[in-house]
Protein backbone atom coordinates (compact mmCIF):
# COMPACT_ATOMS: atom_id res chain seq x y z
CA UNK A 1 0.00 0.00 0.00
CA UNK A 2 1.29 3.43 -0.37
CA UNK A 3 0.92 5.84 2.26
CA UNK A 4 0.74 9.61 2.16
CA UNK A 5 2.15 11.46 5.25
CA UNK A 6 0.05 14.55 6.79
CA UNK A 7 1.84 17.58 8.51
CA UNK A 8 0.38 20.49 10.20
CA UNK A 9 2.80 23.14 12.31
CA UNK A 10 2.34 24.83 15.48
CA UNK A 11 5.35 27.16 15.34
CA UNK A 12 5.75 29.62 18.95
CA UNK A 13 7.31 32.82 18.01
CA UNK A 14 9.05 34.55 21.14
CA UNK A 15 8.82 38.18 20.29
CA UNK A 16 11.93 40.87 20.78
CA UNK A 17 10.09 43.00 23.13
CA UNK A 18 12.56 44.66 25.83
CA UNK A 19 9.81 43.19 28.77
CA UNK A 20 7.07 40.71 29.37
CA UNK A 21 3.84 40.37 27.69
CA UNK A 22 2.10 41.37 31.65
CA UNK A 23 4.88 43.01 32.89
CA UNK A 24 8.31 45.37 33.20
CA UNK A 25 10.36 42.38 33.56
CA UNK A 26 13.20 42.16 31.59
CA UNK A 27 12.63 39.32 28.39
CA UNK A 28 17.36 39.19 27.78
CA UNK A 29 18.12 35.55 27.25
CA UNK A 30 20.08 34.25 29.82
CA UNK A 31 20.63 34.99 33.22
CA UNK A 32 21.17 33.53 36.61
CA UNK A 33 17.98 31.34 36.93
CA UNK A 34 14.81 32.99 38.88
CA UNK A 35 16.54 36.15 38.54
CA UNK A 36 14.17 37.62 35.26
CA UNK A 37 10.84 37.20 37.18
CA UNK A 38 8.29 38.83 39.86
CA UNK A 39 4.73 37.95 41.09
CA UNK A 40 2.92 39.11 38.66
CA UNK A 41 4.44 36.85 35.77
CA UNK A 42 4.96 33.68 38.19
CA UNK A 43 1.13 34.74 38.79
CA UNK A 44 1.28 34.92 43.15
CA UNK A 45 -2.28 35.32 44.44
CA UNK A 46 -3.21 39.38 44.35
CA UNK A 47 -1.28 40.85 41.21
CA UNK A 48 -2.73 42.02 37.82
CA UNK A 49 -1.17 41.47 34.49
CA UNK A 50 -1.54 44.43 32.22
CA UNK A 51 -0.71 43.75 28.36
CA UNK A 52 2.27 45.36 26.74
CA UNK A 53 1.44 47.25 24.08
CA UNK A 54 3.94 46.23 21.91
CA UNK A 55 3.45 42.53 21.93
CA UNK A 56 0.04 44.09 20.32
CA UNK A 57 1.77 45.72 17.64
CA UNK A 58 4.09 42.98 16.59
CA UNK A 59 1.38 40.26 16.79
CA UNK A 60 -0.99 42.49 14.61
CA UNK A 61 2.02 42.68 11.73
CA UNK A 62 2.40 39.28 11.86
CA UNK A 63 -0.90 38.41 10.90
CA UNK A 64 -0.87 41.05 8.13
CA UNK A 65 2.27 39.97 6.57
CA UNK A 66 0.66 36.51 6.52
CA UNK A 67 -1.87 37.79 5.12
CA UNK A 68 -4.21 37.34 7.85
CA UNK A 69 -7.63 38.39 8.67
CA UNK A 70 -7.01 40.86 11.79
CA UNK A 71 -9.78 40.12 14.74
CA UNK A 72 -11.07 43.82 15.34
CA UNK A 73 -12.26 42.35 18.83
CA UNK A 74 -10.36 39.57 20.49
CA UNK A 75 -9.47 38.38 24.31
CA UNK A 76 -7.76 36.31 26.33
CA UNK A 77 -8.38 33.45 28.06
CA UNK A 78 -6.96 31.21 30.54
CA UNK A 79 -5.58 27.71 29.30
CA UNK A 80 -5.34 25.49 32.61
CA UNK A 81 -2.83 22.86 33.13
CA UNK A 82 -1.03 21.43 35.90
CA UNK A 83 2.74 21.39 34.76
CA UNK A 84 5.82 22.51 37.63
CA UNK A 85 7.29 25.00 34.70
CA UNK A 86 3.89 27.46 35.07
CA UNK A 87 3.40 28.35 39.00
CA UNK A 88 0.10 29.37 38.40
CA UNK A 89 -1.55 26.53 37.39
CA UNK A 90 -2.76 27.90 34.11
CA UNK A 91 -1.23 30.04 31.02
CA UNK A 92 -2.89 33.18 29.67
CA UNK A 93 -3.78 32.37 25.78
CA UNK A 94 -6.22 33.02 23.41
CA UNK A 95 -8.68 30.24 21.83
CA UNK A 96 -12.21 31.46 21.03
CA UNK A 97 -10.77 35.24 19.51
CA UNK A 98 -6.94 34.43 18.57
CA UNK A 99 -5.43 38.25 16.75
CA UNK A 100 -5.73 37.03 13.76
CA UNK A 101 -7.21 33.79 11.49
CA UNK A 102 -7.02 32.18 8.08
CA UNK A 103 -3.51 33.58 6.68
CA UNK A 104 -1.46 32.14 3.35
CA UNK A 105 2.31 31.64 2.87
CA UNK A 106 3.01 31.58 -0.54
CA UNK A 107 6.10 28.79 -0.57
CA UNK A 108 8.41 27.78 -3.48
CA UNK A 109 10.48 24.09 -3.46
CA UNK A 110 13.92 23.52 -4.78
CA UNK A 111 11.77 21.89 -8.25
CA UNK A 112 10.50 25.08 -8.95
CA UNK A 113 6.91 24.27 -7.89
CA UNK A 114 5.19 26.55 -5.80
CA UNK A 115 2.57 25.82 -3.22
CA UNK A 116 0.16 28.23 -0.37
CA UNK A 117 0.61 27.27 3.00
CA UNK A 118 -3.05 28.17 4.77
CA UNK A 119 -2.65 29.81 8.33
CA UNK A 120 -5.44 28.89 10.46
CA UNK A 121 -4.58 31.36 13.60
CA UNK A 122 -2.19 32.94 15.05
CA UNK A 123 -2.59 34.03 18.75
CA UNK A 124 -0.59 35.85 21.73
CA UNK A 125 -0.12 34.23 25.05
CA UNK A 126 2.98 33.88 27.52
CA UNK A 127 5.41 31.42 27.77
CA UNK A 128 5.69 29.14 30.46
CA UNK A 129 9.15 28.50 32.79
CA UNK A 130 11.54 25.75 31.91
CA UNK A 131 12.35 22.54 33.77
CA UNK A 132 15.54 21.49 34.18
CA UNK A 133 16.33 17.43 34.91
CA UNK A 134 19.12 16.53 36.96
CA UNK A 135 20.62 13.72 36.59
CA UNK A 136 22.92 13.46 39.11
CA UNK A 137 20.69 14.43 41.69
CA UNK A 138 17.65 12.59 40.33
CA UNK A 139 15.68 15.55 40.72
CA UNK A 140 13.68 18.58 38.65
CA UNK A 141 14.01 21.90 39.50
CA UNK A 142 12.34 24.91 38.03
CA UNK A 143 13.45 27.96 36.53
CA UNK A 144 10.80 30.80 35.70
CA UNK A 145 12.99 33.64 34.09
CA UNK A 146 10.82 32.60 31.12
CA UNK A 147 7.64 33.02 32.36
CA UNK A 148 5.90 35.70 31.24
CA UNK A 149 8.06 36.24 27.85
CA UNK A 150 5.62 37.24 24.95
CA UNK A 151 4.64 34.81 22.04
CA UNK A 152 2.81 34.33 19.19
CA UNK A 153 1.72 31.01 18.33
CA UNK A 154 1.18 30.54 14.59
CA UNK A 155 -0.82 27.64 13.97
CA UNK A 156 -1.22 26.14 9.59
CA UNK A 157 -3.52 23.74 8.40
CA UNK A 158 -2.36 19.91 7.81
CA UNK A 159 -0.98 21.47 4.47
CA UNK A 160 2.16 19.60 4.18
CA UNK A 161 2.61 16.52 3.07
CA UNK A 162 6.97 16.15 3.25
CA UNK A 163 9.94 17.34 5.22
CA UNK A 164 10.81 19.86 2.19
CA UNK A 165 7.74 21.31 2.22
CA UNK A 166 7.78 21.93 5.98
CA UNK A 167 11.34 23.39 6.23
CA UNK A 168 10.26 25.86 2.85
CA UNK A 169 7.59 27.05 5.10
CA UNK A 170 9.65 28.02 8.30
CA UNK A 171 12.63 29.34 6.16
CA UNK A 172 10.25 31.81 4.76
CA UNK A 173 8.56 32.43 7.91
CA UNK A 174 11.60 33.18 9.99
CA UNK A 175 12.51 35.58 6.91
CA UNK A 176 9.30 37.03 7.74
CA UNK A 177 9.71 37.79 11.25
CA UNK A 178 13.03 39.04 10.90
CA UNK A 179 12.54 41.54 8.36
CA UNK A 180 9.69 42.48 10.32
CA UNK A 181 11.62 42.91 13.36
CA UNK A 182 9.26 41.16 15.86
CA UNK A 183 11.72 38.26 16.72
CA UNK A 184 15.15 37.12 15.71
CA UNK A 185 13.94 33.84 15.71
CA UNK A 186 17.19 31.99 17.11
CA UNK A 187 16.31 28.55 17.36
CA UNK A 188 19.42 27.65 19.60
CA UNK A 189 17.71 29.81 22.03
CA UNK A 190 14.70 28.97 21.95
CA UNK A 191 13.00 31.86 20.55
CA UNK A 192 11.35 30.14 17.58
CA UNK A 193 10.02 26.53 18.55
CA UNK A 194 8.42 24.21 16.45
CA UNK A 195 6.12 21.19 17.23
CA UNK A 196 5.04 18.78 14.73
CA UNK A 197 1.39 17.09 14.07
CA UNK A 198 2.06 14.02 11.81
CA UNK A 199 0.07 11.21 10.68
CA UNK A 200 -0.08 8.84 7.66
CA UNK A 201 -3.56 7.47 5.46
CA UNK A 202 -3.04 5.40 2.64
CA UNK A 203 -2.97 7.56 -0.22
CA UNK A 204 -5.99 9.23 -2.15
CA UNK A 205 -8.06 9.03 1.16
CA UNK A 206 -9.62 12.39 2.50
CA UNK A 207 -9.54 11.18 5.93
CA UNK A 208 -7.17 12.07 8.24
CA UNK A 209 -4.95 9.58 10.22
CA UNK A 210 -4.50 9.38 14.07
CA UNK A 211 -2.05 12.26 14.38
CA UNK A 212 1.00 12.68 17.06
CA UNK A 213 2.62 15.55 18.39
CA UNK A 214 6.85 15.83 18.06
CA UNK A 215 8.54 18.83 20.56
CA UNK A 216 11.51 19.27 21.39
CA UNK A 217 12.78 20.35 17.65
CA UNK A 218 16.48 22.50 17.72
CA UNK A 219 16.90 22.49 14.01
CA UNK A 220 15.13 22.45 10.69
CA UNK A 221 17.76 19.32 10.20
CA UNK A 222 16.35 17.66 13.65
CA UNK A 223 12.89 18.43 11.79
CA UNK A 224 13.32 16.62 8.46
CA UNK A 225 14.80 13.96 10.41
CA UNK A 226 11.59 13.77 12.75
CA UNK A 227 9.52 13.83 10.44
CA UNK A 228 11.09 10.60 8.57
CA UNK A 229 11.14 8.64 11.43
CA UNK A 230 7.66 9.50 12.79
CA UNK A 231 6.48 8.69 9.20
CA UNK A 232 7.99 5.32 9.22
CA UNK A 233 6.99 4.67 12.81
CA UNK A 234 3.64 5.22 11.84
CA UNK A 235 3.62 3.15 8.56
CA UNK A 236 4.56 0.44 10.13
CA UNK A 237 2.10 -0.02 12.88
CA UNK A 238 -0.63 0.52 10.40
CA UNK A 239 1.24 -2.20 8.07
CA UNK A 240 0.84 -4.45 11.13
CA UNK A 241 -2.58 -3.91 11.90
CA UNK A 242 -1.72 -2.22 14.91
CA UNK A 243 -3.16 1.43 15.83
CA UNK A 244 -1.53 5.19 16.35
CA UNK A 245 -2.24 6.69 19.90
CA UNK A 246 -2.55 10.31 20.10
CA UNK A 247 0.08 11.46 22.06
CA UNK A 248 2.40 14.03 22.31
CA UNK A 249 6.12 12.51 21.38
CA UNK A 250 10.07 13.86 22.41
CA UNK A 251 12.53 14.11 19.66
CA UNK A 252 15.82 12.24 21.33
CA UNK A 253 18.36 14.00 19.03
CA UNK A 254 21.34 11.35 19.86
CA UNK A 255 19.31 8.74 19.32
CA UNK A 256 17.45 10.11 16.42
CA UNK A 257 14.40 8.76 17.23
CA UNK A 258 10.78 9.93 19.03
CA UNK A 259 9.68 8.59 21.92
CA UNK A 260 6.68 8.86 23.79
CA UNK A 261 5.78 12.26 26.55
CA UNK A 262 2.21 11.71 27.46
CA UNK A 263 -1.23 11.24 25.82
CA UNK A 264 -1.99 14.26 23.63
CA UNK A 265 -4.78 16.72 24.81
CA UNK A 266 -7.31 18.28 22.80
CA UNK A 267 -8.80 21.76 23.70
CA UNK A 268 -11.78 20.86 25.90
CA UNK A 269 -8.45 19.08 28.51
CA UNK A 270 -7.59 22.58 29.34
CA UNK A 271 -10.79 24.06 30.18
CA UNK A 272 -10.19 27.56 28.64
CA UNK A 273 -12.14 30.19 30.13
CA UNK A 274 -11.88 34.19 29.16
CA UNK A 275 -9.61 35.37 31.15
CA UNK A 276 -10.83 37.77 33.90
CA UNK A 277 -7.82 39.95 34.61
CA UNK A 278 -6.79 41.15 31.18
CA UNK A 279 -9.84 43.16 29.36
CA UNK A 280 -10.91 42.57 25.63
CA UNK A 281 -9.03 44.64 22.57
CA UNK A 282 -10.63 46.47 20.23
CA UNK A 283 -8.53 47.25 16.92
CA UNK A 284 -9.44 50.49 15.47
CA UNK A 285 -8.91 50.41 11.85
CA UNK A 286 -6.96 53.64 11.91
CA UNK A 287 -4.49 51.43 13.87
CA UNK A 288 -4.41 48.58 11.20
CA UNK A 289 -3.78 51.15 8.62
CA UNK A 290 -0.84 52.97 10.85
CA UNK A 291 0.71 49.25 10.59
CA UNK A 292 0.23 48.63 7.27
CA UNK A 293 1.72 51.63 6.46
CA UNK A 294 5.06 50.22 8.59
CA UNK A 295 5.12 47.22 7.12
CA UNK A 296 9.04 46.85 5.25
CA UNK A 297 10.21 45.74 2.00
CA UNK A 298 10.36 41.64 2.44
CA UNK A 299 13.13 39.53 1.30
CA UNK A 300 11.25 38.20 -2.41
CA UNK A 301 10.36 41.89 -3.14
CA UNK A 302 14.49 43.28 -2.20
CA UNK A 303 15.37 40.48 -4.51
CA UNK A 304 12.88 41.23 -7.06
CA UNK A 305 14.11 45.37 -7.17
CA UNK A 306 17.58 43.72 -6.60
CA UNK A 307 17.37 42.28 -10.09
CA UNK A 308 15.46 44.99 -11.82
CA UNK A 309 17.32 48.24 -10.26
CA UNK A 310 20.70 47.06 -10.12
CA UNK A 311 20.93 43.69 -13.26
CA UNK A 312 22.05 41.40 -10.28
CA UNK A 313 21.33 37.37 -11.11
CA UNK A 314 19.09 35.71 -8.91
CA UNK A 315 21.73 33.71 -7.00
CA UNK A 316 22.99 36.99 -5.57
CA UNK A 317 19.67 38.39 -4.73
CA UNK A 318 19.09 35.08 -2.84
CA UNK A 319 21.83 35.71 -0.94
CA UNK A 320 22.08 39.22 -0.32
CA UNK A 321 18.86 38.81 1.56
CA UNK A 322 19.16 35.70 3.04
CA UNK A 323 19.67 38.11 6.19
CA UNK A 324 17.82 41.38 7.02
CA UNK A 325 21.51 42.68 8.64
CA UNK A 326 22.95 41.57 5.51
CA UNK A 327 20.71 43.31 2.99
CA UNK A 328 20.96 46.36 4.76
CA UNK A 329 24.60 45.86 4.82
CA UNK A 330 24.34 46.25 0.74
CA UNK A 331 22.13 48.74 0.81
CA UNK A 332 24.66 51.10 2.98
CA UNK A 333 27.24 50.41 0.85
CA UNK A 334 25.43 51.15 -2.34
CA UNK A 335 24.57 54.73 -0.90
CA UNK A 336 28.24 55.09 -0.52
CA UNK A 337 28.84 54.59 -4.18
CA UNK A 338 30.28 51.24 -4.04
CA UNK A 339 29.31 49.13 -7.83
CA UNK A 340 26.57 46.87 -7.08
CA UNK A 341 27.86 44.05 -8.72
CA UNK A 342 31.41 44.38 -6.92
CA UNK A 343 30.06 44.83 -3.37
CA UNK A 344 27.45 41.83 -4.04
CA UNK A 345 30.94 39.46 -5.10
CA UNK A 346 32.35 41.14 -1.63
CA UNK A 347 29.44 40.42 0.48
CA UNK A 348 28.78 36.65 -0.96
CA UNK A 349 32.44 35.86 -0.70
CA UNK A 350 34.44 37.40 1.97
CA UNK A 351 31.56 38.72 4.19
CA UNK A 352 29.68 35.46 4.10
CA UNK A 353 32.91 33.31 4.41
CA UNK A 354 33.97 35.04 7.54
CA UNK A 355 30.48 35.09 9.34
CA UNK A 356 30.20 31.04 8.82
CA UNK A 357 33.61 30.70 9.55
CA UNK A 358 33.29 32.38 13.06
CA UNK A 359 29.36 31.12 13.66
CA UNK A 360 27.93 34.42 13.64
CA UNK A 361 24.90 36.48 11.93
CA UNK A 362 25.24 39.58 9.82
CA UNK A 363 23.73 41.79 12.69
CA UNK A 364 26.32 40.41 15.00
CA UNK A 365 29.51 41.48 12.74
CA UNK A 366 31.76 44.68 13.66
CA UNK A 367 32.71 45.25 10.39
CA UNK A 368 30.89 48.36 8.83
CA UNK A 369 29.91 49.26 5.10
CA UNK A 370 32.24 52.76 4.85
CA UNK A 371 35.35 49.46 5.96
CA UNK A 372 34.61 47.64 2.71
CA UNK A 373 33.76 50.33 0.67
CA UNK A 374 37.58 51.56 1.12
CA UNK A 375 38.71 48.64 0.71
CA UNK A 376 36.48 47.68 -2.86
CA UNK A 377 37.71 51.26 -3.86
CA UNK A 378 41.21 50.42 -3.28
CA UNK A 379 41.11 47.68 -6.02
CA UNK A 380 39.05 49.34 -8.14
CA UNK A 381 42.14 52.27 -8.19
CA UNK A 382 44.97 49.80 -8.13
CA UNK A 383 46.11 50.73 -4.96
CA UNK A 384 45.77 46.82 -3.89
CA UNK A 385 45.66 43.85 -5.60
CA UNK A 386 42.01 41.07 -5.12
CA UNK A 387 44.43 38.59 -3.40
CA UNK A 388 46.09 41.43 -1.43
CA UNK A 389 42.87 43.11 -0.28
CA UNK A 390 41.54 39.69 0.80
CA UNK A 391 44.27 39.28 3.14
CA UNK A 392 43.41 42.92 4.41
CA UNK A 393 39.93 42.18 4.47
CA UNK A 394 40.84 39.57 7.01
CA UNK A 395 42.89 41.46 8.90
CA UNK A 396 40.45 44.17 9.49
CA UNK A 397 37.16 42.04 10.03
CA UNK A 398 37.06 41.21 13.22
CA UNK A 399 37.39 44.94 14.32
CA UNK A 400 36.29 47.19 11.83
CA UNK A 401 40.17 48.03 11.74
CA UNK A 402 41.59 50.82 9.58
CA UNK A 403 42.05 49.61 6.28
CA UNK A 404 44.06 52.75 4.66
CA UNK A 405 46.85 52.73 8.09
CA UNK A 406 46.68 48.72 7.76
CA UNK A 407 47.79 48.73 4.03
CA UNK A 408 50.90 51.50 5.13
CA UNK A 409 51.50 49.86 8.12
CA UNK A 410 52.16 46.35 6.08
CA UNK A 411 53.34 48.24 3.23
CA UNK A 412 50.57 46.16 1.03
CA UNK A 413 50.03 48.79 -1.87
CA UNK A 414 50.39 48.05 -5.23
CA UNK A 415 53.46 48.17 -7.61
CA UNK A 416 52.25 49.75 -10.60
CA UNK A 417 56.27 50.37 -11.71
CA UNK A 418 56.61 49.31 -15.10
CA UNK A 419 60.41 48.96 -14.52
CA UNK A 420 59.91 47.14 -11.96
CA UNK A 421 57.57 44.48 -13.47
CA UNK A 422 59.89 43.96 -16.63
CA UNK A 423 63.21 43.55 -14.16
CA UNK A 424 61.35 41.22 -12.11
CA UNK A 425 60.27 38.99 -15.11
CA UNK A 426 63.86 39.05 -16.78
CA UNK A 427 65.19 38.00 -13.28
CA UNK A 428 62.79 34.89 -12.61
CA UNK A 429 63.19 33.86 -16.36
CA UNK A 430 67.16 33.89 -15.51
CA UNK A 431 66.57 31.83 -12.65
CA UNK A 432 64.39 29.50 -14.17
CA UNK A 433 65.55 28.66 -17.47
CA UNK A 434 64.03 25.03 -17.72
CA UNK A 435 60.23 26.33 -16.76
CA UNK A 436 60.63 28.50 -20.02
CA UNK A 437 62.21 25.69 -22.05
CA UNK A 438 59.43 23.56 -20.67
CA UNK A 439 56.81 25.80 -21.87
CA UNK A 440 58.01 25.78 -25.58
CA UNK A 441 58.18 22.25 -25.43
CA UNK A 442 54.09 22.42 -24.86
CA UNK A 443 53.41 22.43 -21.17
CA UNK A 444 51.33 24.57 -20.15
CA UNK A 445 51.59 24.61 -16.64
CA UNK A 446 54.61 25.86 -16.71
CA UNK A 447 53.46 29.40 -17.51
CA UNK A 448 51.42 29.37 -14.06
CA UNK A 449 54.69 28.66 -12.25
CA UNK A 450 56.58 31.72 -13.36
CA UNK A 451 53.59 34.01 -12.88
CA UNK A 452 53.73 32.99 -9.40
CA UNK A 453 57.35 33.11 -9.22
CA UNK A 454 56.75 36.77 -10.16
CA UNK A 455 53.88 37.10 -8.01
CA UNK A 456 56.65 36.12 -5.52
CA UNK A 457 59.65 38.42 -6.52
CA UNK A 458 56.81 41.34 -6.38
CA UNK A 459 55.96 40.61 -2.91
CA UNK A 460 52.33 39.57 -3.78
CA UNK A 461 51.98 43.59 -4.19
CA UNK A 462 51.42 43.82 -8.21
CA UNK A 463 49.20 43.61 -10.61
CA UNK A 464 47.98 39.68 -11.58
CA UNK A 465 46.76 41.08 -14.72
CA UNK A 466 49.29 42.88 -15.62
CA UNK A 467 51.74 40.24 -14.13
CA UNK A 468 50.32 37.57 -17.02
CA UNK A 469 50.64 40.30 -19.36
CA UNK A 470 54.28 40.88 -18.82
CA UNK A 471 55.34 36.93 -18.56
CA UNK A 472 53.36 36.02 -22.07
CA UNK A 473 54.50 39.08 -23.91
CA UNK A 474 58.59 37.54 -22.61
CA UNK A 475 57.43 33.93 -23.92
CA UNK A 476 56.14 35.35 -26.72
CA UNK A 477 59.33 37.42 -27.70
CA UNK A 478 61.88 34.56 -26.63
CA UNK A 479 59.91 31.73 -29.76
Amino acid sequence: MTWETVIGLETHVELCTKTKIFCSCTTEFGGAPNTHCCPVCTGMPGTLPVLNKKVLEFAVKAGLALNGEITRHCKFDRKNYFYPDLPKAYQISQLYLPIARNGRVPIRLESGAEKVVHIHELHMEEDAGKLVHDPWLEETRCDYNRCGVPLIEIVTEPDFRTAEEVIAYLEKLRSILQYLGVSDCKMQEGSLRCDVNLSVRPAGSMELGTRTEMKNLSSFKAIARAIAYEAKRQIELMEEGKSVVQETRRWDENKDATFAMRSKENAQDYRYFPDPDVPPLEISEEYLEQLRREQPEMAEEKMARYQREYGLPPYDTQMLTSQKALAAFFETCLSLGSDPKQTANWIMGQVLGQLSAKGIEAKDMKLTPSTLVTLISMVKGGRLNRNTAVKVFEAVFDDDGDVEGYVKAHGLEQINDPEALTAAVEKVFAANTQSVADFKAGKEKAFGFLVGQVMREMKGKADPQAVNSAVRKKLNAER
